[in-house]
């Protein structure tokens, strides 16, 4: 076989994915089916283990062709309670999440070797999602001896601010030392990982993708952006700001509503749209009148479908994400494939900073510093002082989307890192002193 035929034959790939079709939470479970979807659409075989919610599920489906598992999920919290360590036995009630964690990555790591040794069906790469599916990649690794990735699309350390639990901390580094190779969604993501003592030989970027033509304004008419404008109470003649995302510290939106005092100022016709749920909505409502800006910024604290999502992009007329930290950050490449200009965060840990192209002739939005308001309003002022810009600075935005960020282009990616670390695993398996 030559070279080239080696890089494109088929692989049969497990992932370990907590969120999957048809449950999905956030962007991890829309990662992987897309790129799930596209590994199968390309010819490989593809199985999918997947947490079971509340044991409602089937044990066993197909979704566009491809293998899922739910074992049934045994609560042995009790069990656990006996021998857990001092962080375990600080998460209280808690806990009761991290025996399902385990029992999902035990059982169904044993169906996969179950299936593997059974002969009726085999795998070559497993690739474990994060630190919910990372244990169930190990174990199957240990026992089948196939190469694993370790995809990591957020650190407990990022996600807390610094803190968070010390175990999650343990099974993250581990799962980085035992891994073949480890993927990453952004550049930023590459280097906190290197801070965090992961080996910086194994980790590859890949970016997260979207479905262009699914976020194309094209499908949105004038008068579905304007009854939505109009249900928000937002006139004709006002400038609306779209924020999304969870109402927690790490999206920046606390910050946001401080600026806008400022932004007022100097532009009293703006209005802030905020949708999203989370732990600070009250206290996020109660600054907003202590501030006296409740005529300007409107919350939609419920969730809404993927469709009125999209709705939401082409009603808004730019779309600010200040987010303290955001490994990749979907949303923006969302609001960048609907052709809005969008100012975000880029200081820390961001990969918005890497979609974003912030000046010369390929601009499609602005970075600024998420921590601190007043840089936050100097960003939105600045892109308000160009509203005449706005056109081709988002076809910029859509443009880019089309170079970097289609599913296809991430899969492609993401299977020629798969077939790097397959490749080198079997040169290891033929001289295992290999390097």
């Amino acid at each position: 076989m030559n070279a080239q035929n080696k890089q494109n034959e088929t692989l049969s790939i497990a992932h370990f994915s907590w969120e999957y079709p048809p449950k999905i939470w956030g962007g991890l479970g829309t990662f992987a089916a897309e790129l799930t979807k596209q590994q199968k659409t390309i010819g490989h075989e593809v199985t999918v283990f997947a947490v079971n919610d509340k044991n409602r599920m089937e044990s066993y489906h197909e979704w566009n062709g491809i293998s899922v598992y739910r074992p049934k999920i045994i609560d042995f919290t009790d069990c656990l309670s006996l021998i857990s360590n001092a962080d375990l036995k600080q998460w209280g009630d808690h806990i009761s999440f991290f025996s399902t964690v385990l029992s999902y990555n035990l059982l169904s790591s044993s169906k996969l070797i179950e299936n593997c040794t059974s002969h009726q069906s085999s795998v070559d790469i497993i690739d474990g999602h994060d630190w919910l599916g990372i244990l169930g990649g190990i174990m199957a690794k240990k026992e089948l001896k196939k190469p694993l990735v370790f995809h990591v699309h957020s650190t407990e350390y990022g996600r807390s601010a610094g803190a968070g639990s010390p175990t999650i901390l343990s099974i993250e580094r581990y799962g980085g030392e035992i891994a073949d190779g480890v993927i990453t969604v952004s550049y930023a993501m590459r280097n906190e990982l290197i801070s965090l003592g992961f080996p910086e030989e194994k980790i590859h970027v890949c970016w997260n993708g979207i479905d262009p033509e699914k976020y194309n304004p094209n499908n949105v008419s004038i008068e579905e952006r304007n009854t939505l404008r109009r249900f928000y109470n937002i006139s004709d003649n006002e400038i609306c700001l779209f924020f999304i995302g969870r109402l927690v510290t790490v999206k920046g939106i606390s910050q946001l509503i401080e600026a806008m005092p400022n932004i007022l100022n100097d532009f009293p016709m703006v209005k802030l749209v905020v949708l999203g749920i989370g732990d600070l909505e009250e206290d996020l409502k109660r600054r907003v009148i202590e501030l006296g800006i409740k005529d300007h910024v409107i919350f939609r604290t419920e969730f809404v479908s993927e469709d009125e999502r999209i709705l939401h992009y082409a009603a808004s007329d730019l779309v600010v994400l200040p987010s303290l930290y955001e490994p990749f950050g979907i949303v923006c490449t969302e609001a960048m494939s609907m052709k809005k200009p969008v100012v975000v965060g880029a200081r820390g840990v961001t990969g918005m900073r890497e979609q974003i192209v912030a000046e010369g002739p390929e601009q499609c939005g602005i970075h600024m510093n998420p921590y601190d308001p007043d840089d936050i309003a100097w960003g939105v002022k600045e892109m308000l002082l160009r509203q005449s810009d706005w056109g081709w600075i988002g076809d910029n935005a859509r443009k880019r989307v089309f170079d970097l960020f289609t599913w296809q282009k991430i899969t492609e990616r993401t299977m020629g890192i798969y077939q790097k670390i397959f490749q080198s695993s079997k040169k290891k398996m033929v001289n295992p002193f290999c390097e």
